[in-house]
């Protein structure tokens, strides 16, 4: 399908697909809501909702040992789920997903268990200058115990990593290299292939952290030959408290558990405990099962859709939102990198970003301020903060028209 093809299949079906959102057809505050927060988590379909009242209504079960009928149903449809998430990122194995809390806990998982397991003094771990707090705070404190320390890659004024540093800075220190793959502040989208491509060429592992792209591109992990890949269910119109680390399985059969409890054993006595085989020696105690069922149902969504048509409509839309933004007098977007998806954050001369987001609020506008867990960003844009709108497939020109609006609006209010 071509691009202005895609474009105009989902106009076409845009009322239809905004149906499916409950959460959209309210007011806020007098005004129809604009939900444009995206990036900090997406609302869900019907669809989503109902297979998480499902399983609470027929199934509810704990999964795995369980031989009565509903302990049955309920593993089957965990499992299944399971399969989805690796046919979805095409993963070689269907063990190698492991459901966790959410890509922070997934991040935490790895720095955890590769700290343990391959790091010693002296080693460092890269990261990027855009990073959110979950990929820096996280290699910080299991890291430091042991004298491991971060390497950050540099950005240009473009928002744009600096490759050039990049591979100047792949020294024989550096063990792991743990990326963002879109920023959550900038919109971003960084060059993974080459990342990986060259860290593969020092033997050095890759991390991405998927949150932000899991909803807005395509991912085929066979194709990137990353070594980890995490990612958060309420980012791509599932639920909350579900996650999910992708990992290839020579990795994670030498890496030790994060924790320990049931159902990631083999055998336990006092003296001794064996681990259970892939995926289930990282899944200790009784798992999120709705929710892994539900991001199940959110994936089928997505599908039913299509990823490609998604993500050329939603080109369209912030392209729209970055021409519409920039005729604004005295707003300044932050971050101009030519592969952008997802987000566009901007300040506005003079006035405090929370201020511009309360005005909006009363408006009916859902944006989000502050510092977007990227404070280290933010000191390199010699900044505190920013008003971020995120789209997901949902959102209309029409709402860039209100948020554009809003904007004037608010801008007159503080003015006066």
């Amino acid at each position: 399908m071509k691009n202005h093809e895609t474009i105009n299949f989902l106009h076409r079906n845009i009322q239809e697909i905004r149906s499916e959102f409950p959460v959209l057809h309210q007011e806020i505050n007098g005004s129809p809501l604009v939900y444009l927060d995206n990036a900090a988590t997406t609302h869900k379909p019907i669809s989503v909702v109902e297979s998480l009242t499902d399983y609470y209504y027929h199934d509810n079960s704990n999964v795995h040992r369980g031989v009565h009928q509903l302990s049955q149903k309920a593993t089957a449809a965990y499992e299944e789920a399971r399969i989805k998430i690796a046919n979805f990122i095409n993963a070689e194995h269907v063990h190698e997903i492991i459901f966790n809390k959410g890509t922070t806990d997934g991040i935490n998982m790895v720095a955890y268990c590769f700290n343990n397991k391959f790091l010693k003094s002296g080693d460092k771990v890269m990261i990027s200058a855009m990073e959110h707090h979950a990929n820096i705070v996280s290699w910080q404190i299991f890291g430091q115990e042991k004298g491991v320390s971060l390497s950050v890659i540099p950005i240009l004024p473009s928002g744009e990593l600096d490759m050039e540093a990049f591979k100047s800075m792949l020294t024989e220190e550096v063990k792991l290299i743990s990326v963002t793959y879109i920023s959550n502040t900038l919109g971003t989208i960084n060059p993974v292939r080459e990342i990986i491509k060259i860290a593969h060429l020092h033997n050095i592992p890759v991390l991405l952290d998927a949150a932000q792209a899991i909803a807005h591109m395509s991912i085929d992990v066979q194709e990137l030959d990353v070594d980890f890949m995490v990612f958060s269910g309420h980012k791509m119109y599932g639920p909350t408290g579900i996650g999910v680390l992708y990992a290839k399985e020579k990795w994670l059969e030498k890496m030790p558990p994060a924790q320990g409890g049931g159902d990631m054993i083999k055998h336990v006595s006092f003296e001794q405990t064996t681990y259970n085989h892939l995926p289930y020696k990282f899944e200790a105690g009784t798992p999120s099962i709705s929710s892994a069922i539900a991001l199940g149902s959110a994936i089928d969504y997505i599908k039913r859709i299509g990823m490609d048509e998604i993500s050329e409509y939603e080109e369209d839309l912030t392209n729209y939102l970055i021409r519409e933004l920039s005729t604004i007098q005295g707003l300044r977007i932050i971050g101009t990198a030519k592969h952008h998806a997802g987000s566009v954050s901007f300040v506005i001369e003079e006035f405090h970003n929370s201020d511009i987001g309360e005005l909006l609020n009363q408006q009916g506008i859902a944006v989000r301020t502050g510092h977007h867990c990227t404070q280290p960003l933010m000191e390199i844009f010699k900044i505190n903060g920013t008003v971020r709108a995120s789209i997901a497939l949902y959102n209309t020109h029409l709402e860039i028209d209100e948020l554009i609006r809003g904007l004037k609006n608010a801008i007159d209010i503080l003015k006066s």
